[in-house]
């Protein structure tokens, strides 16, 4: 219309047109046009109104998202000044909090990064076909299992096919996992094998978020020596390998929630106490109920994002696309770390890092060279390859006199002792190394709850003297040898050099052989 009007076009009909298209009178149409004519606007005249601020931002996240806080903060600081600015009422910063900044914005300053994620969408990558991506993570198992008499909580290792949500490989330990775990997982997880298929292949690419274990140059040279690519994701993004964390959350909703020793179980109030080691499962129970979960997850359960009821291994069965497998010839010695050096098979087997390593095959072939090859973080065994033939498994050698399982149960038992031994005499170091006040329920200078002695000071000063090693060394308690013959001794302390007013010494004083003023000396 003010096209028109600029134009001189706009007449009656146009007028009457907008009006019966929008529902309201031509009057308030001529009243709109004669309000743009003459201040320019096209909408409601705009209101003087309270707007976040980047200081109030910065009150917010000191606050924790608090309003109230940031009004009270705002009246003090106004209070203060000489020429305080307006402080808007709480109910204006609030509608002002709740109109500029957004929902996921204020979650954010309520509980920080989690917290404003919740509010984010999220799209999907597009589908791909099986094995075409795996995505791979840890999780610490929250049920306590017995391991040889103590109660740990287990993680686990598993690898995802994001096309048809299948579990291809899983791999279980009493601790924290390390690049060992992560290779176990991945052979489970290649290999076609029974009871590992028919599930498995070489993975196009395998997505992972930044674990040291994953990134390892073990784990990276064992999967480029198939030319399977580790794709690196940023750090605290779950959602961009959000197949394994459903996994994560589904396992543990749908299968450890039920079992005993579960450690987020809701408990009556006062009770603290764990459950006791003897009702727990042990650990090779524990690994075959998981086990069982993930051929239950893989064969019978029907994920949503798979559609059309299809469990996983029925989604696997109708993809068409062809999986490259890998001979179990190549997959024998699979990840398994060279130790890069040349020994000969000895009487006692094949020494390495000072212990022997035996087997049966070993008999008549003492004094072959051989390499070796062993899985990381174990040193149970050993693989013997021939040190001509890189490719030549000539066998598996164990450890010699292994200690027994009471023995085992000994040595850790002394070991916690030592540690508990240790952990009392540095608490007790901190306990006199800190120095604790009183309360006050005043401004002032905090006063000591024990006041020491100038005495008491002096005594342990002088006592941590006596203990300093460096004090208490005796150069002289092996006396040194006797120099040889040959060489020049310096001159004896008793002997005082010349005075002043006797004749100087002369250079060629003293024998043939070289021994000079010391020959005099003793002389």
């Amino acid at each position: 219309m003010l096209a028109l009007d600029g134009r001189g076009e706009l007449g009656t009909a146009h007028v009457r047109l907008v009006a019966s298209a929008v529902g309201v009178s031509e009057r308030t149409v001529w009243n709109w046009l004669a309000v743009a004519r003459r201040e320019g606007r096209t909408g409601p005249r705009p209101r003087a109104r309270f707007t976040v601020t980047r200081e109030v931002r910065e009150l917010l996240a000191l606050w924790g998202g608090n309003v109230s806080a940031v009004h009270r903060e705002l009246v003090a600081r106004a209070a203060k000044a000489s020429s305080p600015d307006p402080v808007p009422s709480l109910s204006v910063l609030h509608r002002a909090v709740v109109r500029d900044l957004s929902a996921g914005e204020r979650a954010g300053l309520r509980s920080g990064e989690a917290g404003r994620r919740r509010h984010d969408v999220f799209g999907k990558r597009p589908p791909v076909y099986r094995n075409a991506c795996w995505e791979g993570d840890h999780k610490r198992v929250p049920v306590r299992v017995d391991v040889e008499g103590q109660a740990v909580c287990p993680w686990v290792t598993w690898f995802i096919d994001v096309a048809t949500k299948a579990i291809v490989g899983v791999a279980v330990t009493p601790h924290q996992p390390a690049r060992d775990a992560v290779l176990a997982a991945l052979r489970t997880g290649i290999s076609r094998a029974e009871p590992y298929g028919p599930f498995g292949g070489l993975p196009g690419r395998v997505r992972v978020d930044r674990g040291k274990e994953f990134l390892c140059r073990t784990v990276a040279g064992a999967l480029g020596g198939f030319a399977v690519p580790v794709e690196d994701l940023p750090a605290y993004k779950p959602y961009r390998k959000g197949t394994v964390e459903a996994l994560n959350s589904a396992v543990e909703e749908m299968f450890l929630v039920s079992l005993p020793g579960y450690t987020r179980r809701a408990r009556p109030v006062g009770a603290h106490l764990p459950d006791a080691v003897d009702g727990l499962l042990s650990f090779a129970d524990f690994v075959d109920a998981l086990l069982g979960w993930v051929g239950w997850w893989n064969t019978e359960h029907r994920p949503s994002g798979l559609g059309a009821g299809l469990t996983p291994m029925a989604a696997w069965e109708a993809d068409p696309a062809p999986v490259e497998g890998i001979a179990e010839e190549q997959l024998a010695f699979f990840a398994l770390e060279d130790d890069g050096r040349v020994r000969k098979i000895s009487t006692s087997g094949i020494a390495w890092r000072r212990r022997f390593y035996i087997a049966s095959w070993m008999v008549g072939h003492v004094g072959a060279r051989v390499r070796l090859r062993y899985p990381p973080h174990y040193d149970g065994q050993i693989e013997v390859f021939s040190a001509e033939r890189a490719d030549l498994h000539l066998g598996t050698a164990y450890l010699a006199q292994e200690a027994t399982l009471e023995q085992r149960r000994a040595l850790v038992s002394v070991r916690e002792k030592k540690a508990r031994a240790l952990k009392a005499d540095l608490k007790a170091a901190e306990k006199r190394r800190r120095t604790r006040y009183t309360a006050t329920t005043t401004p002032g200078a905090p006063r000591p709850r024990r006041t020491v002695t100038g005495q008491q000071a002096q005594a342990e000063i002088a006592c941590a003297q006596e203990a300093d090693l460096a004090a208490r060394a005796l150069p002289d308690l092996i006396p040194p040898l006797d120099p040889p013959a040959g060489w020049a001794r310096p001159r004896p302390a008793t002997a005082a050099g010349p005075g002043p007013g006797s004749a100087p010494r002369s250079s060629g004083s003293g024998d043939a052989s070289g021994a000079g003023p010391a020959a005099h000396t003793e002389e």
